[in-house]
Protein backbone atom coordinates (compact mmCIF):
# COMPACT_ATOMS: atom_id res chain seq x y z
CA UNK A 1 0.00 0.00 0.00
CA UNK A 2 1.14 3.35 -0.60
CA UNK A 3 0.14 5.20 2.12
CA UNK A 4 1.34 8.13 1.25
CA UNK A 5 -1.31 8.53 -1.65
CA UNK A 6 -3.93 8.00 0.73
CA UNK A 7 -6.74 10.61 0.77
CA UNK A 8 -6.10 13.37 3.91
CA UNK A 9 -9.22 12.22 4.75
CA UNK A 10 -7.89 8.56 5.28
CA UNK A 11 -4.78 10.24 6.19
CA UNK A 12 -6.28 11.99 9.11
CA UNK A 13 -9.04 9.10 10.64
CA UNK A 14 -5.79 6.99 10.63
CA UNK A 15 -3.76 9.80 12.52
CA UNK A 16 -6.57 9.73 15.04
CA UNK A 17 -6.15 6.50 15.55
CA UNK A 18 -3.07 6.20 16.08
CA UNK A 19 -3.34 8.96 19.06
CA UNK A 20 -6.03 6.57 20.81
CA UNK A 21 -2.90 3.76 20.56
CA UNK A 22 -0.47 6.17 22.36
CA UNK A 23 -2.55 7.78 24.42
CA UNK A 24 -3.28 5.08 27.26
CA UNK A 25 0.64 5.93 27.65
CA UNK A 26 0.58 9.47 27.22
CA UNK A 27 -1.83 9.67 29.76
CA UNK A 28 -0.55 7.29 32.46
CA UNK A 29 2.94 8.64 33.19
CA UNK A 30 2.10 11.69 34.03
CA UNK A 31 -0.76 10.22 36.37
CA UNK A 32 1.72 8.09 38.05
CA UNK A 33 4.08 11.22 38.05
CA UNK A 34 2.09 14.12 39.37
CA UNK A 35 1.95 16.10 36.00
CA UNK A 36 -1.12 17.01 34.50
CA UNK A 37 -1.86 14.46 31.19
CA UNK A 38 -2.35 17.95 28.89
CA UNK A 39 0.57 18.73 29.92
CA UNK A 40 1.87 15.32 28.57
CA UNK A 41 -0.08 15.84 25.32
CA UNK A 42 0.78 19.15 24.42
CA UNK A 43 4.52 17.99 24.74
CA UNK A 44 4.26 14.76 22.95
CA UNK A 45 2.61 16.38 19.98
CA UNK A 46 5.13 19.67 20.07
CA UNK A 47 8.44 17.22 20.54
CA UNK A 48 6.81 15.35 17.77
CA UNK A 49 6.33 17.79 15.10
CA UNK A 50 10.21 19.10 16.25
CA UNK A 51 11.18 15.52 15.54
CA UNK A 52 10.07 15.79 12.50
CA UNK A 53 11.78 18.88 11.73
CA UNK A 54 15.34 17.67 12.26
CA UNK A 55 14.42 13.99 10.68
CA UNK A 56 13.43 16.13 7.55
CA UNK A 57 9.99 14.50 8.24
CA UNK A 58 11.38 10.67 6.45
CA UNK A 59 11.06 8.48 9.89
CA UNK A 60 7.17 7.70 10.87
CA UNK A 61 7.49 8.29 14.77
CA UNK A 62 5.70 9.88 17.29
CA UNK A 63 7.17 10.88 20.61
CA UNK A 64 5.71 10.51 24.12
CA UNK A 65 5.61 9.88 27.94
CA UNK A 66 8.97 7.30 28.61
CA UNK A 67 8.06 4.54 31.15
CA UNK A 68 11.76 4.37 31.68
CA UNK A 69 11.61 7.79 33.73
CA UNK A 70 8.67 7.03 35.94
CA UNK A 71 10.81 4.87 39.31
CA UNK A 72 13.64 7.66 39.23
CA UNK A 73 10.80 11.06 38.55
CA UNK A 74 9.01 9.40 41.89
CA UNK A 75 12.26 9.24 43.78
CA UNK A 76 13.66 12.53 43.06
CA UNK A 77 10.45 14.12 43.69
CA UNK A 78 10.84 13.09 47.22
CA UNK A 79 14.05 14.85 47.41
CA UNK A 80 13.89 18.25 44.98
CA UNK A 81 10.43 18.76 44.39
CA UNK A 82 8.23 18.02 41.36
CA UNK A 83 9.65 21.46 39.73
CA UNK A 84 12.86 20.98 40.35
CA UNK A 85 13.08 17.14 39.28
CA UNK A 86 10.90 18.69 36.00
CA UNK A 87 13.92 20.77 35.27
CA UNK A 88 16.89 18.36 35.80
CA UNK A 89 15.45 16.53 33.05
CA UNK A 90 17.00 18.43 30.59
CA UNK A 91 20.30 16.18 31.56
CA UNK A 92 18.39 13.58 29.37
CA UNK A 93 18.39 15.95 26.67
CA UNK A 94 22.23 16.30 26.93
CA UNK A 95 22.91 12.41 26.77
CA UNK A 96 21.10 12.17 23.79
CA UNK A 97 23.46 15.06 22.41
CA UNK A 98 26.00 13.43 22.84
CA UNK A 99 25.45 10.39 21.48
CA UNK A 100 24.33 12.09 18.89
CA UNK A 101 27.56 13.79 18.02
CA UNK A 102 29.08 10.51 18.94
CA UNK A 103 27.14 8.23 16.18
CA UNK A 104 27.83 11.34 14.01
CA UNK A 105 31.52 11.22 14.14
CA UNK A 106 31.79 7.52 14.11
CA UNK A 107 29.19 7.01 11.42
CA UNK A 108 27.09 3.99 10.60
CA UNK A 109 29.62 1.54 11.29
CA UNK A 110 29.88 2.11 14.57
CA UNK A 111 26.53 0.66 14.53
CA UNK A 112 26.90 -1.73 12.71
CA UNK A 113 29.71 -3.16 14.77
CA UNK A 114 28.04 -2.93 18.11
CA UNK A 115 24.58 -3.56 17.32
CA UNK A 116 24.64 -6.25 14.59
CA UNK A 117 21.38 -8.28 13.91
CA UNK A 118 21.87 -10.94 16.76
CA UNK A 119 21.57 -8.12 19.36
CA UNK A 120 18.88 -6.08 17.28
CA UNK A 121 16.85 -8.72 17.19
CA UNK A 122 16.43 -10.44 20.40
CA UNK A 123 16.32 -6.46 21.68
CA UNK A 124 13.02 -5.63 19.08
CA UNK A 125 11.65 -9.02 20.64
CA UNK A 126 11.93 -7.37 24.10
CA UNK A 127 10.60 -4.35 23.40
CA UNK A 128 7.63 -6.01 22.13
CA UNK A 129 7.50 -8.63 24.97
CA UNK A 130 8.31 -6.11 27.88
CA UNK A 131 5.17 -4.33 27.13
CA UNK A 132 2.81 -7.67 27.47
CA UNK A 133 2.81 -7.10 31.05
CA UNK A 134 1.58 -4.22 30.69
CA UNK A 135 -1.26 -4.86 27.91
CA UNK A 136 -2.59 -7.70 30.22
CA UNK A 137 -2.58 -5.69 33.33
CA UNK A 138 -4.87 -3.13 31.62
CA UNK A 139 -7.43 -6.04 30.24
CA UNK A 140 -7.51 -7.87 33.34
CA UNK A 141 -9.50 -5.02 34.73
CA UNK A 142 -12.40 -6.14 32.93
CA UNK A 143 -11.57 -8.90 30.61
CA UNK A 144 -15.04 -8.60 28.68
CA UNK A 145 -13.96 -5.29 27.66
CA UNK A 146 -10.39 -6.21 26.88
CA UNK A 147 -11.90 -8.77 24.62
CA UNK A 148 -14.70 -6.58 23.25
CA UNK A 149 -12.01 -4.39 21.90
CA UNK A 150 -9.46 -7.31 20.87
CA UNK A 151 -11.90 -9.32 19.06
CA UNK A 152 -13.61 -6.45 17.25
CA UNK A 153 -9.97 -5.37 15.80
CA UNK A 154 -9.07 -8.46 14.65
CA UNK A 155 -12.87 -8.95 13.08
CA UNK A 156 -11.80 -5.65 11.09
CA UNK A 157 -8.03 -6.83 10.34
CA UNK A 158 -9.48 -9.60 8.79
CA UNK A 159 -12.63 -9.43 6.92
CA UNK A 160 -13.03 -5.12 6.23
CA UNK A 161 -11.57 -3.68 3.25
CA UNK A 162 -10.85 0.22 2.21
CA UNK A 163 -11.12 2.99 4.56
CA UNK A 164 -12.54 0.30 7.51
CA UNK A 165 -9.18 -2.17 7.38
CA UNK A 166 -7.26 1.19 8.07
CA UNK A 167 -8.66 1.87 11.62
CA UNK A 168 -9.42 -1.49 13.57
CA UNK A 169 -7.55 -0.04 16.54
CA UNK A 170 -10.15 2.96 16.72
CA UNK A 171 -12.68 0.82 15.43
CA UNK A 172 -12.27 -1.81 18.22
CA UNK A 173 -11.94 1.58 21.01
CA UNK A 174 -15.62 2.49 19.99
CA UNK A 175 -17.03 -0.68 20.34
CA UNK A 176 -15.41 -1.18 23.75
CA UNK A 177 -15.99 2.24 24.94
CA UNK A 178 -19.80 1.72 23.75
CA UNK A 179 -20.09 -1.53 25.52
CA UNK A 180 -18.27 0.10 28.82
CA UNK A 181 -20.97 2.69 29.15
CA UNK A 182 -23.89 -0.12 28.82
CA UNK A 183 -22.08 -1.71 31.57
CA UNK A 184 -21.85 1.44 33.56
CA UNK A 185 -18.04 1.32 33.46
CA UNK A 186 -17.38 4.52 32.54
CA UNK A 187 -17.33 7.52 34.58
CA UNK A 188 -18.53 11.01 32.90
CA UNK A 189 -17.64 13.33 35.91
CA UNK A 190 -14.44 14.30 34.71
CA UNK A 191 -15.83 15.02 31.40
CA UNK A 192 -18.34 17.77 33.05
CA UNK A 193 -16.43 19.34 35.74
CA UNK A 194 -13.41 20.14 32.63
CA UNK A 195 -12.88 23.54 31.11
CA UNK A 196 -13.96 23.89 27.48
CA UNK A 197 -10.73 26.06 27.13
CA UNK A 198 -7.24 25.67 29.03
CA UNK A 199 -3.39 26.27 28.79
CA UNK A 200 -1.71 22.98 29.51
CA UNK A 201 1.83 24.28 29.77
CA UNK A 202 3.97 26.54 31.94
CA UNK A 203 7.04 28.44 31.33
CA UNK A 204 8.30 28.41 35.14
CA UNK A 205 9.96 24.90 35.24
CA UNK A 206 14.01 26.50 34.50
CA UNK A 207 13.89 28.71 37.70
CA UNK A 208 13.70 25.95 39.84
CA UNK A 209 16.69 24.24 38.13
CA UNK A 210 19.59 22.82 40.13
CA UNK A 211 22.74 20.70 39.49
CA UNK A 212 21.97 18.29 41.75
CA UNK A 213 18.91 16.72 40.02
CA UNK A 214 20.64 17.56 36.94
CA UNK A 215 23.12 15.21 37.35
CA UNK A 216 20.79 12.51 38.91
CA UNK A 217 19.24 11.73 36.06
CA UNK A 218 21.98 11.76 33.90
CA UNK A 219 22.56 7.80 34.29
CA UNK A 220 18.88 6.74 33.68
CA UNK A 221 18.75 8.40 30.29
CA UNK A 222 20.96 5.60 28.97
CA UNK A 223 18.19 2.87 28.79
CA UNK A 224 16.54 5.04 26.72
CA UNK A 225 18.59 5.86 24.77
CA UNK A 226 19.49 2.58 23.73
CA UNK A 227 15.97 1.31 23.36
CA UNK A 228 15.22 4.19 20.85
CA UNK A 229 18.26 2.68 18.84
CA UNK A 230 16.05 -0.64 18.65
CA UNK A 231 13.13 1.20 17.81
CA UNK A 232 14.80 2.89 14.95
CA UNK A 233 15.57 -0.05 13.62
CA UNK A 234 11.79 -1.82 14.31
CA UNK A 235 10.60 1.32 12.48
CA UNK A 236 12.88 0.82 9.52
CA UNK A 237 11.45 -3.10 9.45
CA UNK A 238 8.01 -1.93 9.93
CA UNK A 239 8.22 1.05 6.70
CA UNK A 240 11.17 -1.51 4.83
CA UNK A 241 12.83 1.68 4.56
CA UNK A 242 16.83 2.27 6.08
CA UNK A 243 16.08 5.43 8.75
CA UNK A 244 19.71 4.21 10.23
CA UNK A 245 21.26 4.86 6.72
CA UNK A 246 18.49 8.12 5.62
CA UNK A 247 18.02 10.49 7.85
CA UNK A 248 20.82 8.40 10.16
CA UNK A 249 20.40 7.68 13.71
CA UNK A 250 22.28 10.66 14.37
CA UNK A 251 20.03 12.67 13.20
CA UNK A 252 16.58 10.89 15.23
CA UNK A 253 18.54 11.31 18.48
CA UNK A 254 19.10 14.51 17.79
CA UNK A 255 15.10 15.34 17.06
CA UNK A 256 14.71 12.75 20.63
CA UNK A 257 17.15 15.04 22.50
CA UNK A 258 15.32 18.48 21.32
CA UNK A 259 12.04 16.92 22.14
CA UNK A 260 13.34 15.94 25.56
CA UNK A 261 14.68 19.72 26.31
CA UNK A 262 11.52 21.38 25.00
CA UNK A 263 9.29 19.03 26.97
CA UNK A 264 11.16 19.61 30.21
CA UNK A 265 10.94 23.49 29.61
CA UNK A 266 7.22 23.56 29.19
CA UNK A 267 6.68 21.57 32.68
CA UNK A 268 6.22 18.15 30.71
CA UNK A 269 7.62 14.36 31.02
CA UNK A 270 10.57 13.07 28.52
CA UNK A 271 10.00 12.16 25.28
CA UNK A 272 10.87 8.66 23.78
CA UNK A 273 9.78 6.77 20.31
CA UNK A 274 6.51 5.14 21.07
CA UNK A 275 6.44 1.09 20.00
CA UNK A 276 2.64 1.48 20.49
CA UNK A 277 2.30 3.29 17.33
CA UNK A 278 4.71 1.53 15.73
CA UNK A 279 2.57 -1.77 16.03
CA UNK A 280 -0.05 0.20 14.87
CA UNK A 281 1.62 0.49 11.99
CA UNK A 282 2.80 -2.64 11.44
CA UNK A 283 -1.03 -4.05 11.58
CA UNK A 284 -2.27 -1.39 9.43
CA UNK A 285 0.29 -1.13 7.66
CA UNK A 286 0.08 2.91 7.03
CA UNK A 287 3.69 4.29 7.72
CA UNK A 288 3.07 7.67 6.15
CA UNK A 289 5.46 10.50 8.59
CA UNK A 290 2.65 12.60 7.08
CA UNK A 291 0.09 10.62 9.08
CA UNK A 292 1.96 10.58 12.62
CA UNK A 293 2.34 14.84 11.94
CA UNK A 294 -1.67 13.98 11.96
CA UNK A 295 -1.48 12.90 15.71
CA UNK A 296 1.09 15.41 16.78
CA UNK A 297 -1.83 17.73 15.56
CA UNK A 298 -4.68 16.35 17.49
CA UNK A 299 -2.75 15.63 20.95
CA UNK A 300 -2.00 19.51 20.86
CA UNK A 301 -5.50 19.57 20.38
CA UNK A 302 -7.23 17.98 22.40
CA UNK A 303 -4.55 19.34 25.50
CA UNK A 304 -6.13 22.67 24.99
CA UNK A 305 -9.58 21.23 24.36
CA UNK A 306 -10.36 20.11 28.04
CA UNK A 307 -13.58 18.60 27.21
CA UNK A 308 -11.83 16.15 24.46
CA UNK A 309 -8.76 15.53 27.17
CA UNK A 310 -10.86 14.74 29.84
CA UNK A 311 -13.25 12.25 27.51
CA UNK A 312 -10.47 10.62 26.23
CA UNK A 313 -9.22 10.25 30.22
CA UNK A 314 -12.92 8.48 30.42
CA UNK A 315 -11.93 5.57 28.21
CA UNK A 316 -11.28 2.11 30.81
CA UNK A 317 -8.11 1.09 30.73
CA UNK A 318 -9.47 -2.51 29.88
CA UNK A 319 -10.53 -1.25 26.57
CA UNK A 320 -7.01 -0.37 25.46
CA UNK A 321 -5.76 -3.04 27.05
CA UNK A 322 -7.52 -5.36 24.83
CA UNK A 323 -5.83 -3.54 21.68
CA UNK A 324 -2.19 -3.62 23.50
CA UNK A 325 -2.91 -7.33 23.42
CA UNK A 326 -2.47 -7.22 19.96
CA UNK A 327 -0.15 -4.10 19.14
CA UNK A 328 2.84 -5.50 21.28
CA UNK A 329 3.04 -9.37 20.00
CA UNK A 330 3.08 -7.78 16.58
CA UNK A 331 6.37 -5.57 17.66
CA UNK A 332 7.93 -9.14 19.13
CA UNK A 333 7.03 -10.71 15.44
CA UNK A 334 9.41 -8.05 14.02
CA UNK A 335 12.36 -8.61 16.00
CA UNK A 336 11.72 -12.55 15.19
CA UNK A 337 11.41 -11.63 11.17
CA UNK A 338 14.74 -9.30 11.92
CA UNK A 339 16.37 -12.24 13.06
CA UNK A 340 15.02 -14.14 9.33
CA UNK A 341 15.80 -11.60 7.15
CA UNK A 342 19.49 -11.06 8.14
CA UNK A 343 19.38 -15.35 8.12
CA UNK A 344 20.95 -15.06 11.40
CA UNK A 345 22.29 -18.86 12.34
CA UNK A 346 21.10 -20.26 14.91
CA UNK A 347 22.89 -22.99 15.01
CA UNK A 348 26.45 -21.20 15.90
CA UNK A 349 26.72 -21.26 19.71
CA UNK A 350 27.41 -17.90 20.06
CA UNK A 351 24.57 -16.37 18.30
CA UNK A 352 22.36 -18.85 20.43
CA UNK A 353 24.36 -17.28 23.58
CA UNK A 354 23.54 -13.72 23.10
CA UNK A 355 20.18 -13.96 22.53
CA UNK A 356 19.66 -16.33 25.45
CA UNK A 357 21.58 -14.02 27.68
CA UNK A 358 19.68 -10.85 26.35
CA UNK A 359 16.11 -12.71 26.15
CA UNK A 360 16.27 -14.20 30.17
CA UNK A 361 17.73 -11.13 31.28
CA UNK A 362 15.26 -8.70 29.64
CA UNK A 363 12.43 -11.29 30.52
CA UNK A 364 13.22 -11.91 34.18
CA UNK A 365 13.16 -8.68 35.22
CA UNK A 366 16.75 -8.12 35.94
CA UNK A 367 18.25 -4.72 37.92
CA UNK A 368 21.36 -3.36 37.71
CA UNK A 369 22.27 -0.63 40.41
CA UNK A 370 24.26 1.13 42.11
CA UNK A 371 23.78 4.05 44.29
CA UNK A 372 21.35 6.24 42.24
CA UNK A 373 22.07 4.75 39.15
CA UNK A 374 19.73 1.81 37.81
CA UNK A 375 19.71 0.24 34.97
CA UNK A 376 16.80 -2.83 33.91
CA UNK A 377 14.76 -3.94 30.87
CA UNK A 378 15.45 -3.60 27.72
CA UNK A 379 18.38 -0.81 28.37
CA UNK A 380 20.52 -3.53 30.72
CA UNK A 381 19.70 -6.73 27.60
CA UNK A 382 21.07 -4.45 25.38
CA UNK A 383 24.41 -3.51 27.41
CA UNK A 384 24.87 -7.51 28.21
CA UNK A 385 24.08 -8.21 24.16
CA UNK A 386 26.66 -5.33 22.85
CA UNK A 387 29.06 -6.51 25.22
CA UNK A 388 28.80 -10.52 24.88
CA UNK A 389 28.93 -9.64 20.72
CA UNK A 390 32.31 -7.70 21.51
CA UNK A 391 33.79 -9.79 23.58
CA UNK A 392 33.21 -13.43 22.28
CA UNK A 393 35.53 -15.01 19.83
CA UNK A 394 33.39 -15.34 16.45
CA UNK A 395 35.97 -17.35 15.08
CA UNK A 396 33.23 -20.31 15.06
CA UNK A 397 30.97 -17.99 13.51
CA UNK A 398 33.40 -16.86 10.48
CA UNK A 399 34.35 -20.60 9.76
CA UNK A 400 31.19 -22.03 8.32
CA UNK A 401 30.64 -18.74 6.24
CA UNK A 402 34.32 -19.36 4.43
CA UNK A 403 33.03 -23.03 4.43
CA UNK A 404 30.48 -21.84 1.83
CA UNK A 405 32.14 -19.79 0.19
CA UNK A 406 35.03 -22.77 -0.93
Amino acid sequence: MDTEQLSMTKKTIVGVQFLFVAFGATVLVPLLIGIDPATALFTAGVGTFLFHFITGGKVPIFLGSSFAFIAPIIAATKQWGLPGTIAGLTSVSLVYFIMSALVRWQGKKLLDRIFPPVVIGPAIILIGLSLSGSAVDMAKTNWILAFSSLITAILVLTFCKGLMKLVPIITGVVVGYIIAICMGEVDFSGVAAASWISCPISFDTITHFSWSPFLYMIPVAIAPVLEHIGDIYVVSAVAKKDFVKDPGIHRTMLGDGVACLVSAFLGGPPETTYSEVTGAMSITKVTSPAVIRISAATAICFSIVGKLSALLQSIPQAVLGGIMLLLFGTIASVGVQNLMQNKVDMNNTRNVIIISVMLTMGLGGAVLSSGSFAISGIGLSAVIGVILNLVLPKKLEEEPEEENKE
